[in-house]
């Protein structure tokens, strides 16, 4: 099975105000998003999102808000042709001291054992620091997606330090969906001369 695991705010929307998406009015898909998700589920890719939501734990809203603003991401997902199989999320706050909270592993572990997959064969993909460091604990194939808070990042530049290792760059979830679909590249040929057979 191929199984993406995405972060939702800053990787598929934007950013809310504050950093939270408060009502499904607020929740708007970064150009290129939506399609780039519909192109992996069509090459057969089964797509899962993982998603810190301390809002919940903090009061600034409820369980049928997130439900409404998930089922308006369906919704204008379905629209051109694509899905996101399950939302995970974490509603702790982060004083809490969950074990789902990423940079906690938790979810990536709960998606990875539902799934029944290996989670060094997953490619996690996401545009903040927490998400590749939960990535990384499980030791999940790694993509930085250059939005949300990773847009000031250069993708052509060595990642700072605090970044888990073999992070791969992107500039957007299209060139990331075009890097994934990719077809590969033909071995290299050895052309023999005359002189050496």
């Amino acid at each position: 099975m191929k199984l993406a695991i995405l972060d939702r705010d800053g990787t598929i929307n934007a950013l809310g105000e504050d950093e939270f998406i408060t009502s499904p009015a607020d929740w708007k898909p970064l150009p290129g998003a939506l399609d780039a998700i519909a192109r992996l589920n069509h090459a057969g890719w089964h797509v899962v999102v993982a998603a810190n939501q301390p809002g919940l734990g903090r009061g600034l809203f409820d369980m049928v808000t997130l439900n409404a603003v998930h089922a308006a991401m369906h919704k204008q997902l379905a629209a051109v042709g694509g899905r996101i199989d399950a939302v995970f999320y974490c509603p702790h706050a982060p004083d809490e001291g969950c074990h789902c909270r990423k940079p906690a592993p938790g979810l990536l572990e709960q998606i990875c054992e539902r799934y029944g997959v290996d989670p060094d064969k997953v490619c996690i993909i996401g545009s903040c620091l927490s998400h590749m460091q939960a990535g990384a604990a499980v030791h999940g194939i790694l993509h930085l997606v250059c939005t949300g808070q990773a847009a000031g990042v250069d993708p052509s530049a060595p990642l700072p330090p605090e970044w888990p290792a073999g992070v791969q760059t992107h500039t957007s979830m299209v060139a990331l969906v075009d890097h994934l679909l990719a077809p590969p590249k033909p071995p290299a040929t050895t052309v023999l001369s005359a002189n050496s057979v």
